[in-house]
């Protein structure tokens, strides 16, 4: 399927790093420094709250200016491949231009008014960005969604978000069509590939819509942005964002973590449909006046990434964990990244070996950052810190992170407790605003003083934090506390181990014991089973403590997992204790 505006697109060069900074409201953007120290990036990272803001206006209409002025890099702002031939790069100004034009076509075709919200359902293509700038720029509020949802897991969403709009493919549009009259506030529902009956034609509209648009006036504290979490238990919630927290609490993602400049070409490979999509295909890298790279690429395919970070001038790679295993899995020595100077990775924890790996071939590291659909970055390791491979990182500078016992006391260096971060006397602005229409679960994530992440984790005496696993995914066999993650981490070292996921399982002597299901190397599958298993036993007991090890392993076909691509534990834990 190929999406595509038919325009004249901006053509330009990349040219070499540089360092540059823009005034916007009195809130200062400053490119990255080379911190020597990460005690410079803590306390040069301020920030100043106004009470209006406008991610649309005050940002990218700044960029547009200092594109005018020759203060920025001649470097697109966003630049798309769909790996056939067919590219799309627009300036900061035909960015401006295009999405006043679909504002106006949500004010007026969709007839929405600011306050509203809208779901959008697409696959990464250059629509998808400009509904997200439009979005903000007309005071609608966005919840995006990945392509592989449901026609169930769409009337959910519809119902629960009372969505008036929705903004979708004609992959999807039958799927919505069999749901669409059991969600009574829907007025209105849009395609943007082709007519459709029953449905606003965007191609249409967006030939015949105005280009003069003047942006609506935001509060700080106005909604933004609702996302469904994809959450191991219970139904999605809507995680909502006011137009601060993501707009501006996002800088400290593309300032420090990702090390971003005008002058560098940003790739994320993240769905559309997920929130670090929002962090590192929108937010963060226009703070900081970044081109945003993308690959429509609808299925993951580790040679295409490879020819293209070959191909292609991108400086800075953002992967989950999986993709990198995926790519260090194919011969490395066979591509060449000229351009390429950052590496980063986010989504679940990142395996030492993997980390080693990708080092060894490309000679770059590889960067971790922890957080949530509910914050900015938690932890991270940033550029001039020294890299300990396993660990989340240091808190980032928007927060104050702690390890917390049960009554939310801080915990010593070492000592295993839940993360926590600080939210009293003053809340951090780039904290989800709440649940919304769930005060119930709001309250639950306060204990004390502090935010509770669901996760657990060890900070040690150089202030690294070290993730064990989340709260309720924790192992407690004879009396030992024993995170899932550093057992699934030493499996992935046995040339057998393609994928693995470590939950309790019932035991009568020690009341639960360490389980692994696996997926096996095509070359282990043929071996004998019971033989294979000791000796993924024994390998555990030599990496890890021994206790620790699997005392009961299964070899499975795949792994459960949440849409966006998380392993639901959660299902595992409940088939071995009969809860299935």
């Amino acid at each position: 399927m190929k999406i595509l505006l038919k325009v004249k697109y901006f053509t330009t060069h990349i040219t070499p790093r540089v360092c540059s900074r823009l005034i916007s409201n009195g809130q200062k953007f400053y490119a990255p420094q080379n911190f020597s120290a990460y005690e410079d990036i803590r306390w040069s990272y301020k920030q100043d709250i106004p009470e209006y803001f406008n991610f649309a206006s005050d940002i990218l209409d700044k960029w547009t200016a200092a594109e005018k002025d020759g203060s920025r890099a001649p470097n697109p702002a966003l630049w798309w491949i769909d790996g056939e031939g067919e590219e799309v790069k627009w300036s900061f100004d035909e960015l401006g231009f295009h999405s006043r034009k679909v504002a106006n076509i949500l004010s007026d075709a969709c007839d929405l008014k600011p306050g509203d919200r809208v779901i959008v359902i697409l696959p990464r293509v250059p629509e998808w960005w400009l509904f997200n700038v439009a979005c903000i720029r007309a005071g609608l509020v966005l919840i995006p969604g990945t392509t592989q949802l449901t026609a169930k897991d769409i009337l959910h969403r519809l119902q629960t978000s009372g969505a008036r709009c929705i903004i979708t493919s004609q992959d999807l549009a039958p799927a919505v069509d069999t749901i669409s009259n059991q969600a009574p506030l829907l007025q209105t529902k849009m395609t943007v590939s082709g007519a459709r009956e029953g449905w606003l034609n965007f191609q249409a509209l967006y030939v015949a819509a105005n280009d003069k648009h003047t942006c609506i006036r935001t509060r700080s504290t106005d909604p933004m942005t609702i996302y469904f979490t994809s959450g191991t238990t219970g139904s999605p919630k809507m995680t909502e964002h006011n137009q601060c927290s993501y707009g501006l609490g996002l800088t400290v993602n593309g300032r420090y973590w990702l090390d971003l400049t005008p002058s560098d070409v940003f790739w994320n490979s993240t769905d559309t449909g997920w929130a670090k999509s929002a962090w590192s295909s929108v937010f963060a890298p226009w703070i900081q006046g970044s081109c945003v790279f993308a690959h429509y690429m609808p299925r993951f395919d580790p040679t295409v990434f490879l020819e293209t970070l070959t191909n292609y001038p991108v400086t800075t790679f953002c992967a989950p964990p999986t993709a990198y295993r995926m790519l260090v899995l194919c011969n490395l020595a066979n591509y060449k990244f000229k351009s390429l100077q950052h590496c980063v990775s986010a989504g679940e924890p990142m395996n030492p070996q993997v980390f080693e790996q990708w080092k060894a071939s490309t000679g770059l590291d590889i960067y971790e950052g922890y957080g949530q659909t509910e914050t900015v970055l938690i932890c991270g390791t940033f550029k001039g810190m020294k890299i300990k491979p396993g660990s989340m990182g240091k808190a980032s500078p928007a927060y104050d992170v702690q390890v917390i016992d049960a009554d939310g006391n801080i915990l010593p260096p070492d000592q295993e407790g839940d993360i926590g971060i600080r939210i009293a006397p003053q809340k951090p602005f780039s904290l989800f605003s709440h649940y919304t229409g769930d005060p119930v679960k709001t309250a639950s994530t306060q204990r004390g003083d502090f935010y509770l992440t669901g996760d657990r984790a060890i900070k040690d005496k150089e202030g690294y934090f070290w993730f064990v696993g989340r709260s309720d995914d924790v192992i407690l066999s004879s009396g030992y506390r024993i995170g899932p993650f550093e057992i699934e981490s030493a499996l992935m070292e046995h040339p057998a181990v393609i994928e693995s996921a470590v939950v309790s399982s019932p035991d009568s002597v020690r009341g639960e014991v360490v389980k692994a299901f696996i997926v096996l190397s095509p070359e282990y599958t043929a071996h004998d089973p019971e033989t294979l298993i000791k000796e993924i036993q024994e390998h555990v007991k030599k990496v890890t403590a021994p206790y620790k090890y699997p005392r009961k392993i299964e070899f499975v076909q795949q792994l459960p997992k949440t849409i966006s691509g998380k392993i639901r534990r959660n299902e595992l834990r409940n088939k071995e204790w009969g809860k299935a």
